[in-house]
């Protein structure tokens, strides 16, 4: 019995190989091509660049830093590289949000004046969700910062916080519009959103995302940026073309707000995060729904003053890609540039942080998604 096994096991591994052979191979994309789409004047060793991150069924299939950190060290951009997110941080602020709904602490239809009693009449109609998918009205705090100082440069305008956006906001006597009537992006409300965090959790706002966000994902060098109080490790300065040079724009007087875009962070670090947002490490799958559900807003449009249609849920814009589900935000901010274009059911993540104005990263990870979207399309 053992000796008519044995003669019988060559065919039967013949067999299998054969069946293994015959099965169609899915292309895989090589990093060569997607190193190409990145252009030239981004692979100096003298100039600002990038870090990119491709992720595709679970696994970093792409990493790589292009360009340098600053003009005084000339340190190379690599994976560590932290970066100003800019608006990119609103999926952070977001989800310090659903944390606390799901601590219990906070419901999605709490009202500003509820939060913060001191804050006048036009509050008590706009509720989280409203802060949460840019339906509050609320004013733009960098049109109301600008008229407390009018006629002067914007580099001598001394630079806000969260704690001045909500007091400028208290300062007001109404909304742009009733609540929930129209979709109009709104800084002013994450903003908002991170003093929320600070009230109901009695945490620092920073404190809260490294303690229930950073430090379970082990996303160790992300943090909220606040001067004089933390540093940023590997941290690359923002820089702006200008008069045939670079020049370095890493502040102004809106930089140090920190719900609406003051985290830094890594490729190496948001890979992490991707694969939270993957295995619903913080929330449930049920829990991040409502994040992903667009605003309905009253007026039964949402869109940009250029007539681009949008959706938006918390912290994520939704508008589908080619077909394919789509969840995505950008980030511009003075020196950066960033953006991360997550397909969900494709299982393909890109991310791209740049620490210079003069590119549109959202239109170059898309070449990079088509490449994948393509072979999908062929199998």
């Amino acid at each position: 019995m053992q000796r008519r096994f044995t003669s019988v096991l060559p065919l039967l591994c013949l067999l299998c190989l054969l069946i293994y052979c015959a099965a169609p191979v899915h292309s895989q994309v090589s990093s060569s091509q997607i190193d190409a789409l990145f252009p030239a004047g981004l692979k100096s060793n003298t100039a600002p660049g990038a870090a990119a991150l491709v992720v595709y069924k679970g696994r970093v299939v792409f990493r790589r830093g292009y360009g340098v950190t600053d003009l005084r060290t000339l340190q190379p951009i690599d994976e560590h590289t932290n970066f100003r997110l800019a608006s990119f941080t609103k999926q952070f602020t977001a989800a310090c949000i659903m944390l606390l709904v799901h601590d219990g602490k906070l419901r999605y239809d709490d009202r500003l004046t509820d939060i913060f009693p001191e804050f006048p009449a036009y509050g008590r109609s706009i509720g989280v969700r409203n802060l949460l998918n840019h339906t509050s009205g609320l004013k733009d705090y960098e049109d109301l910062l600008l008229k407390q100082y009018p006629g002067t440069p914007e580099e001598k305008i001394p630079q806000i916080h969260d704690a001045g956006v909500l007091k400028l906001l208290e300062q007001q006597t109404s909304a742009q519009f009733p609540a929930g009537a129209k979709w109009e992006y709104s800084n002013s409300g994450y903003a908002v959103l991170a003093m929320i965090v600070e009230k109901v959790s009695g945490k620092p706002f920073g404190q809260f995302l490294q303690e229930r966000i950073f430090t379970p994902l082990q996303m160790k060098n992300t943090l909220a940026y606040e001067k004089g109080k933390n540093k940023v490790p590997h941290r690359a300065y923002g820089h702006t073309w200008k008069d045939n040079a670079w020049h370095e724009t890493d502040q102004s007087p809106t930089s140090a707000v920190l719900g609406d875009g003051g985290i830094y962070s890594s490729i190496d670090d948001l890979a992490k995060w991707d694969r939270a947002l993957r295995l619903h490490t913080l929330l449930t799958e049920g829990e991040m729904q409502p994040a992903l559900t667009p605003a309905q807003p009253a007026d039964g449009s949402a869109g940009f003053p250029d007539g681009k249609p949008v959706k938006y849920g918390f912290g994520w814009f939704l508008d589908p890609y080619q077909g394919h589900k789509r969840m995505s935000h950008d980030g511009s901010t003075i020196g950066f540039l960033t953006t991360i274009q997550r397909f969900p059911d494709d299982q393909l993540t890109i991310i791209i942080l740049a620490n210079r104005t003069d590119g549109d990263p959202e239109l170059l990870a898309l070449k990079i998604a088509d490449l994948y979207l393509a072979k999908e399309k062929a199998h």
